[in-house]
């Protein structure tokens, strides 16, 4: 009994080493997936947006990550002068700018 009981122990150790083998090229697929999946898009999400505040000029219309919609009204280093309302200015980071408006949006929602 003790006898068979060693040899099931030792045809299991030896097939582990080769199962290892297997579970390597399945670990690089979910890696290159997981690459394609979520490290890719973000990257080229946040090219995007650097691109965006870089091009920003005086009077354009922006949303912020907090859902402020408003009017460049300065730029300077890392932050902007953004007016929200008639005589209503706030300082923002630059890094807080989520989408650039068209020309226009806010007088459009001004009139409804």
């Amino acid at each position: 009994m003790l006898i068979s009981e060693a040899y099931a122990q030792a045809s299991t150790s030896a097939s582990a080493g080769g199962d290892m083998l297997y579970q390597l090229p399945m670990i690089g697929m979910v890696i290159g997936i997981f690459y394609f999946v979520v490290i890719r898009p973000q990257t080229k999400k946040v090219k995007e947006q650097k691109l965006m505040i870089g091009a920003l000029q005086k009077g354009d219309e922006i949303t912020t990550t907090g859902g402020e919609l408003g009017r460049v009204v300065k730029l300077s280093g890392n932050y902007i002068v953004l007016e929200i309302a008639k005589n209503v200015e706030v300082v923002i980071q630059k890094t807080a700018i989520q989408t650039l408006l068209p020309k226009g949006t806010l007088k459009s929602l001004e009139k409804e």
